[in-house]
């Protein structure tokens, strides 16, 4: 973001800061990107975040919305595996949130490709950008990266190590992009740019204040296991217990190997151990190999917790409760697993699963793995919640 451009408003002295507006429109209509434009209000908007469903041709709605988004909008977003709108679960749909430049500003960098990272490359680009954003709204207090990044790519988590060393304290949260459950191509976006093994990071200022959180409904059980062989750049593990991983998992489970699926990797994934939590390593195949394919990274030597029972709708409520405890929220981002949809779906979940969204605000897209801090994580619930300002500037 130019300092020109952030002196195009002037958000010094407006008395109210203005939480982000988000609204949603059906990709069958005519016009979904001016069904948004109307629905989201007159701007300057510093940022306009757009997550496509299925039917969406990124390119077309890039160029519709550059045509009637005024500057300083930056307008960036990716592909998804379903949506999250206004009354929670949704497909199809072209959903956006807008920032307005009363209240934020942000520099966006497109990081591509992903796959040969140079880290102090990218580390250089990520000091220049955010001594930038700082220069040009140093009035704004509080700091936020937001992650977009290709979902089938792989390479989550190296390039969060690559970003770290360059953003400092600056909080992350973000999601991989979907492509409605076929896992073969991805996409993000910023400014008229669509890419495929590619990452868009927005790095946010807010007058706003925001918390960011990352909910899970999975606890462990007291089974372990060992990977005692893996192909870790295909994220796949070839043998558990010395014995192969899919039957190993289904003997675990005490089911055939032939009823392993997406619905039993969303209710029964395995997970790991690191910081004094149990994260999940959601699976996204078992392969005709015998081998089982992860969203996360894997290792020999790893050791897995099959994940106990839960109970999803019982521990989102309970989530959601936490981030209103003191004030409730303006809006909610929320990037979540689609493994936790799945769950929902198969256990008859859904209906109550989007009351719960709704009812707080959230509003995002559906993952193929989440960033939150210095991980990729899966089957989660991951985002940033914004609230009113303690003290007006």
């Amino acid at each position: 973001m130019s300092e020109e451009r952030a002196s195009e408003v002037p958000v010094r002295h407006l008395a109210a800061a203005e939480a982000p507006r988000r609204a949603s429109a059906p990709l069958w209509g005519a016009d979904p990107v001016g069904q948004l434009a109307e629905r989201l209000g007159p701007g300057p908007h510093a940022l306009v975040l757009m997550f496509c469903g299925t039917g969406g041709v990124p390119a077309a709605l890039l160029r519709r919305a550059h045509e009637l988004f005024e500057r300083p909008a930056v307008i960036a977003g990716c592909t998804t595996a379903g949506e999250i709108h206004q009354d929670g679960y949704a497909d199809g749909h072209l959903v956006a949130i807008a920032f307005p430049a009363s209240s934020f500003a942000v520099e966006p960098v497109l990081i591509d490709p992903i796959d040969t990272i140079d880290s102090r490359t990218v580390i250089a680009r990520l000091q220049q950008a955010r001594q930038a954003l700082q220069r040009a709204a140093d009035w704004l207090p509080h700091e936020l990266g937001i992650l977009l990044v290709d979902g089938v790519s792989g390479q989550e988590e190296h390039l969060i190590a690559s970003l770290a060393g360059g953003l400092g304290p600056v909080p992350i949260i973000g999601g991989s992009a979907g492509d409605d459950r076929q896992f073969v191509q991805t996409r993000v976006f910023v400014h008229r740019e669509v890419r495929s093994r590619a990452a868009v990071l927005c790095l946010l200022r807010s007058r706003l204040g925001m918390r960011t959180f990352s909910f899970s409904s999975c606890p462990p059980s007291r089974i372990q296991m060992v990977v005692t062989r893996a192909d870790p750049a295909r994220r796949a593990v070839l043998r558990i217990n010395d014995e192969p991983a899919a039957a190993e998992y289904a003997r675990l489970l005490a089911v055939p190997v032939d009823s392993l699926g997406p619905e039993l990797f969303a209710t029964r994934p395995v997970m790991v151990r690191v910081g004094g939590r149990h994260h999940v390593r959601a699976i996204r195949h078992a392969g005709p190999d015998g081998s089982l394919t992860f969203f996360g990274a894997v290792a020999e030597g790893m050791v897995l917790t099959l994940s106990a029972p839960g109970d999803l709708v019982a521990d989102l409520g309970t989530s959601l409760a936490q981030l209103r405890a003191e004030q409730a929220p303006r809006m909610v981002l929320g990037f979540d697993c689609i493994f936790r949809r799945i769950e929902a779906e198969s256990r008859q979940q859904t209906a109550q699963v989007s009351r719960l969204l709704a009812e707080a605000q959230v509003t995002g897209f559906s993952t193929y793995g989440e960033q939150f801090g210095t991980m990729h994580v899966n089957q989660t619930l991951t985002g940033v919640a914004f609230y009113d300002p303690a003290v007006a500037p």
